[in-house]
């Protein structure tokens, strides 16, 4: 379980990549509000993470027909749960948005590890 964790948070490495990426152009140029922005950074996030971890975290036989729409629920899931904590770190601290988006993204990528591992692939 612990190699396969690493191979996730390596994939999941790329996907915050993109995240990352689309938050900060959506806040500093756009000025969009930092959840709205981070929400549509976890999307893209997503997309690119759906690949790798069907075929390299977890090398899953399971067609997509039956691993894509239960990967959707689980990311849909951690978008939710990445909004709660950033929307939470915002209000009840001072700290920048990029710091609070670190925050969620540690506690969204252990529940996610794990819903995807026993569920999804």
């Amino acid at each position: 379980m612990v190699p396969q964790f690493f191979r996730y948070a390596g994939a999941g490495a790329i996907g915050t990549t993109a995240h990352f990426t689309v938050l900060v152009a959506l806040v500093q140029l756009g000025g969009a509000n930092a959840i709205a922005a981070s929400t549509a950074g976890a999307a893209v996030g997503a997309v690119v993470n759906y690949a790798i971890n069907h075929r390299f975290t977890f090398s899953s036989h399971k067609s997509h027909a039956l691993a894509l729409p239960r990967f959707l629920a689980v990311a849909l899931a951690g978008l939710a749960l990445n909004a709660i904590v950033l929307a939470a770190m915002l209000a009840a601290t001072d700290v920048n948005y990029v710091v609070a988006q670190l925050v969620a993204t540690g506690v969204v990528l252990g529940v996610t590890y794990l819903l995807n591992r026993a569920w999804t692939f």
